[in-house]
């Protein structure tokens, strides 16, 4: 085993820690590790991303499940948009030379904007919501229902797109469309919705010849059981240490692709 799959395997482990634990840090973390740190084509590094999410988001799942913290209505929800929006999105792509330094830039692009706004998603969360949430208490059950789907396709394009999006914008729906929910509930809720979304995608991506397949093998050495120790502290640890953090480290990662 070559240095070079040592630090694939680290950084898997170190990515699933934070996405078990949190339910953020997936594609925010690990698409620009990919890009920054190994080099990888952005539009390769978004579909190899979401292979990796996939799997290791199943065995989050699995956890998640085993605590009974998944509310599955609202990941079928979620999910009755995600996947249309999804398919929709790689439909749209398919018509387009992801490989080129064109696309690879637009992509640089767009994932340092949407790493901001997860940073900002992270550190203002409670201010956000505490301003938001009178405006979402009118709304009807029917209401809420509809805006989950919205929510949900919302992120399939995001994600399909950058890999990124599913953590901390879908964790921060998900509290104003259910601030009654436990955290550990929202978090297993957005973890188990990210498995057909990053599935689909990553298998779309993986058709359009955007892959690396031996990177997400590495990764995910290190991320199942990174993942599953994440998971496990998810309902015994508080994640508002972990949030300022993470949120810096995505700030910091998106000047390196946007300047």
């Amino acid at each position: 085993m070559g240095q070079n799959n040592l630090v694939v395997i680290l950084s898997g482990f170190l990515v699933g820690l934070l996405v078990g634990q949190t339910g953020t840090g997936g594609g925010s973390l690990m698409t620009p590790l990919l890009v920054l740190l190994f080099g990888v084509h952005p539009a390769a590094a978004v579909g190899t991303d979401l292979l990796y999410a996939s799997a290791t988001k199943s065995v989050g799942t699995l956890v998640h499940g085993a605590h009974r913290t998944v509310n599955w209505r609202i990941v079928r929800l979620l999910a009755s948009g995600s996947v249309p929006g999804t398919v929709l999105t790689l439909l749209v792509l398919s018509q387009f030379n992801l490989n080129s330094r064109a696309a690879g830039t637009l992509i640089s692009v767009m994932l340092g904007v949407l790493l901001l706004l997860t940073a900002l998603s992270l550190v203002f969360r409670r201010q956000f919501v505490g301003v938001m949430a009178p405006r979402m208490e009118v709304l009807t059950p029917r209401q809420v229902t509809h805006c989950t789907t919205a929510v949900g396709m919302l992120l399939g394009v995001l994600v399909t797109t950058t890999s990124i999006g599913a953590g901390a914008l879908g964790v921060t729906a998900l509290l104003l469309l259910y601030p009654r929910l436990p955290m550990a509930s929202i978090v297993g809720s957005d973890i188990a919705h990210a498995v057909p979304l990053t599935l689909v995608a990553g298998l779309g991506h993986w058709w359009m010849g955007s892959t690396d397949w031996s990177m997400v093998m590495w990764l995910l050495v290190g991320s199942i059981p990174g993942i599953v120790l994440g998971s496990y502290l998810a309902v015994r640890v508080p994640d508002r240490v972990l949030r300022p953090i993470l949120a810096a480290t995505l700030a910091a990662v998106a000047g390196q692709l946007l300047f």
